[in-house]
């Protein structure tokens, strides 16, 4: 009651202060220091466009937005303080001693503030006509040259001229986020709208971390799902790609009208055109509507939204659900009607289709669409191709695996759609598509042999089958009398066990099989590139192996990694890292060359790194000089979109289980690239954690409940990406361990001073004053939530690389980390080499009390 009182009584005073001095104009669009902003006074840009001042939207508190100057009926297009409105009657906007702009409430406390590194000279803030609100220096002879602009942080609404996507110098990432409620409370909804600067550039409809709908992929003139992209006489939209940003924005061609795109507290996503002619709001184009819904018409369906939302299956496929899709509930989708053998498929053209969900997509803008046919003719896991620009006749190729999702048919190409040439059977490519809600043509009914003379052959089938089983029951007994030495093939390797190890023909199968397509190098060859694997081509060592420096004799310089002969678990992770890597392609993993599979000898071939592994640069005093802030902030994002890439956006989920310095190798421009895939493990579509019995991976790394339980899961990497942050930060190694001396391992120190206060003490001497404060501390906490004890507290990969990169996202505060504590035994202490060792149980957890 008395809170409700507090209210009304402020609601009161604002009513009446509101008629004693009434709002009014400064009739100027600039603070400055010395002309702060009061609540009776606005701001108004040049051509009176815009006007920015305090409003109430009617829950009590005071905000600064900017609302249109020329429209009665009030429509706020930004919000400063929207999550941190004045609970008081008064405030002002102003700019302090060191040049930002502050706002503060009527007791002067700060609550909201642009909060920019200081620079010398006086500042001013101005509302521009295009309703940018900007802070720059007062006499800069370049008038852009922005300290800050509003423009960067957007709320709801998209402008003419504002961006939407990505500034790569500044890391700034610009989102539309909708109100908490319409018109009431212009705090931080559930809704963003963004625009993915991964793989094909594209614009998602979020609610928190559910995607929603997309626009389909830029492809050059349009969002292939945004038919409603054809108005160019009165907007132009573009998508630039350049070295500083990435971004989709939109231009007024006439200049009588006013436009905007707004994200609603609902969920509903609507452009809004207001003309001079009409004096009102007219929606020009609204979400949801027909088949914008995510995934409507399930994995390889087809969504027609005229006369109305009805799902159909490619040619080729059939319902996976009929009850459900004759219900027209078509989330299940469609599965094919017989399987590919890859020699005979071909590709059927789909005309005026929005473009699958492109995540797991392979992107190349260096080759045609006949060299892309041709490239997925030749990947037997290709289910589909395009072009990536249509502009010109065509450029780029963009490739499909596994599931085609969210598809949609447009009726001709002015109302939106690219061509997608999809992967079918030989006996479907002159097949029609399918109306909707098909099922399956039935098969033709089967002809009435001649009686006497099916008698014959069913006769003889039957003998005939009777007297293979009898030479197959003779063959598996002499067989299994057989001495083992005389069942070996003329390629097959026995090892000292008596386990019998697939020969080459073996592992060839086998590639064709999982489509891997890797090739074999052969072993003299390797003998010969590694001066016979001297000690002085030696450049590592694992727990399965060394790996050394070759050069091929065509002059190509590569890493032989050689698996060691007497190790059991060898043959199973050259078997599992084939499997893995050879499907993986990503800029920030390790790309594998071949293999080599010959008597006792299991090599991998990879690209060879110039400088090597980061350990080598980070525990070594003479070389971590080579690693300044710059260099280290740049590993620790590549590492992150190595880990985002195998967690979520690869074909198939992967965790890899022994994130360390050592696995992480570095091109010659310091480029990171995850390595080493021996002990990872693939997910499936609905598997998030796994457990196994025989914990391995490097002590000092593992996860408190995987270490513990044998439990793993993504959030298992995430720890460890964790660990890898905080030593690439201060230098240190994490010895693993929070012993009885009063020496703490690195976890342990880096939350004792992030609790005191003083974590940038954590810092390596050897960067000194050459860093920004900011970026160091952001990324000793985003690595302390990676280390939290509880794998549910630990943000996903995706999460870690937003807070990572850009400045603007609040980052929550972490809890305990999970700490180890060794209990050294022979069995648990396998190397003398400590850190690297791989480690089977024999370890506890403490979780360190934050005081």
């Amino acid at each position: 009651m008395k809170t409700l009182h507090s209210h009304v009584s402020t609601s009161i005073f604002i009513f009446i202060l509101s008629l004693l001095y009434p709002f009014h104009s400064l009739a100027i669009d600039t603070i400055t220091f010395s002309q702060p902003l009061t609540i009776n006074q606005t701001l108004v840009s040049k051509d009176e466009h815009f006007e920015l001042g305090f409003f109430n939207p009617g829950n009590n508190n005071l905000y600064i937005g900017i609302w249109y100057k020329q429209i009665q009926q009030k429509t706020y297009v930004w919000v400063a303080n929207r999550d941190t409105p004045i609970t008081s009657s008064s405030g002002n906007l102003t700019i302090i001693s060191n040049g930002n702009m502050v706002l503060v409430n009527q007791t002067g406390t700060i609550v909201w503030s642009t909060n920019q590194p200081t620079r010398a000279g006086n500042t001013v803030a101005q509302l521009l006509d295009n309703g940018n609100f900007v802070l720059r220096l007062e006499n800069d002879e370049d008038p852009e040259n922005y300290i800050w602009q509003s423009f960067d942080y957007p709320t709801d609404t998209l402008l003419p001229e504002m961006k939407l996507g990505w500034d790569r110098k500044s890391g700034i990432t610009r989102i539309l986020r909708s109100w908490k409620t319409i018109n009431l409370d212009p705090g931080t909804g559930d809704y963003s709208l963004m625009f993915t600067v991964r793989h094909f550039p594209e614009i998602l409809l979020m609610r928190k971390e559910t995607l929603i709908r997309r626009s389909g992929p830029w492809t050059g003139r349009r969002f292939s799902g945004v038919p409603e992209i054809k108005g160019r006489s009165i907007m132009q939209f573009d998508v630039e790609d350049n070295s500083d940003e990435i971004y989709y924005s939109f231009k007024l061609v006439n200049s009588s009208i006013y436009s905007r795109l707004v994200v609603y507290s609902s969920g509903v996503n609507q452009r809004l055109v207001w003309a001079d002619t009409t004096k009102t709001w007219s929606v020009y184009w609204s979400f949801p509507g027909n088949c914008d819904h995510f995934g409507e018409c399930g994995p390889s369906g087809i969504c027609t939204a005229n006369p109305a939302p009805i799902c159909s299956c490619m040619t080729g496929f059939h319902p996976k659900n009929k009850q459900a899709w004759d219900l027209r509930v078509g989330l299940d989708g469609c599965v094919r009607n017989s399987s590919l053998d890859c020699r005979s498929d071909g590709f059927k053209l789909f005309k005026n289709m929005k473009l699958p969900e492109t995540s797991k997509a392979f992107l190349d803008q260096t080759i045609n669409l006949k060299k892309c046919g041709e490239i997925c003719k030749t990947n037997c896991s290709c289910a589909a191709y395009a072009n990536m620009d249509v502009t010109e006749g065509g450029s780029g190729c963009v490739i499909w695996e596994g599931d085609l999702i969210d598809m949609r048919q447009y009726a001709d190409s002015d109302n939106g759609g690219d061509d997608l040439y999809v992967r079918v059977g030989a006996s479907d490519l002159d097949k029609p598509q399918q109306p909707p809600s098909s099922p399956p043509p039935p098969p033709p009914p089967p002809r009435r042999p001649n009686t006497k003379v099916g008698k014959i052959v069913g006769i003889s089938i039957s003998a005939f089958a009777m007297l293979i089983c009898l030479l197959i029951l003779f063959y598996l007994k002499r067989k299994k009398t057989q001495p083992l030495e005389d069942r070996q093939g003329p390629e097959d390797i026995i090892l000292n066990d008596g386990v019998i190890l697939p020969s080459r023909r073996d592992y060839l199968s086998e590639a064709v099989i999982d489509e891997l397509e890797l090739p074999l190098f052969d072993f003299t060859t390797l003998v010969v590139a590694t001066n016979n694997f001297s000690d002085t081509n030696k450049i590592g060592q694992g727990g399965f192996g060394c790996v050394y420096k070759g050069i091929l004799t065509e002059g190509e310089v590569v890493a032989v990694k050689r698996l060691s002969r007497v190790c059991d678990q060898g043959i199973e992770e050259l078997k599992n890292e084939v499997r893995l890597i050879a499907r993986l392609q990503h800029r920030n993993l390790v790309r594998v060359l071949g293999c080599c599979i010959e008597v006792e000898e299991k090599l991998l071939v990879y690209e060879f790194m110039e400088n090597k592994s980061l350990d080598m640069f980070l525990f070594e005093k003479e070389k971590n000089l080579k690693l300044n802030w710059k260099i280290r902030l740049e590993i620790i994002r590549g590492i992150a979109r190595g880990l985002l890439y195998l967690h979520q956006d690869s074909r198939v989920t992967i965790v890899h289980r022994d994130m360390k310095a050592s696995n992480i190798l570095l091109d010659k421009e310091m480029n990171p690239k995850i390595s080493d895939f021996g002990i990872a493990r693939i997910f499936g579509n609905d598997q998030t954690e796994a457990e196994t019995k025989i914990v391995v991976g490097t002590y000092g790394y593992m996860s408190p409940e995987y270490a513990m339980d044998g439990h793993f899961s993504t959030k298992s990497d995430v720890f460890s990406f964790g660990v890898l942050i905080l030593e690439i930060v201060s230098g240190k190694r994490n010895r693993g361990s929070s012993n009885t001396s009063n020496k703490l391992n690195l976890l342990a120190q880096a939350w004792k001073l992030w609790n005191e206060g003083n974590a940038l003490e954590l810092l390596d001497e050897s960067l000194r004053d050459k860093f920004l404060e900011n970026e160091v501390l952001r990324c000793i906490q985003v690595g302390l939530l990676c280390v939290q004890g509880q794998p549910e507290d630990r943000p996903n990969m995706s999460k870690v690389l937003i807070l990572l990169s850009n400045e603007t996202v609040q980052i929550p505060p972490p809890k305990h980390p999970g700490l180890f504590t060794r209990k050294i035994n022979n069995e648990t202490e396998s190397s003398s080499k400590g850190d690297d060792s791989m480690t089977v149980n024999g370890i506890t957890i403490s979780i360190l009390d934050g005081r």
